[in-house]
């Protein structure tokens, strides 16, 4: 269960991620991440970040490259959260794939 400032400092992270995720994405045409959860850990050293990448076939190219660059998004989001956190949280990415696990279940309802 996480405590009301590890879940301040996830929503923080959320939308600081959303917004460069929606910078870097806006020159490639056709692609869209949206960050759907984040989790930090209790002593705030690690964010867990749940990425849902359009179209999804495009996710697993996109998700590598994006644990290539993760030492500069840190950066990037150490420059926009330096005066409202300590430590500046290490970055892990996931694919959230429940928009696909939904859509999948539907299908097979629909059968």
């Amino acid at each position: 269960m996480q405590e009301t400032r590890q879940n301040r400092i996830a929503r923080m992270l959320q939308k600081e991620l959303s917004l460069i995720f929606q910078s870097q994405t806006r020159m490639m045409h056709g692609v869209m991440v949206s960050v759907t959860r984040c989790r930090v850990s209790p002593d705030l050293s690690i964010c867990t970040a749940y990425l849902s990448i359009f179209p999804s076939e495009k996710a697993d190219e996109l998700l590598a490259n994006i644990n290539a660059n993760e030492k500069t998004i840190r950066y990037e989001l150490g420059t926009r959260i330096r005066n409202q956190v300590r430590i500046i949280p290490e970055l892990r990415f996931f694919i959230d794939d429940s928009l696909d696990y939904i859509e999948h279940i539907d299908e097979l309802l629909k059968k």
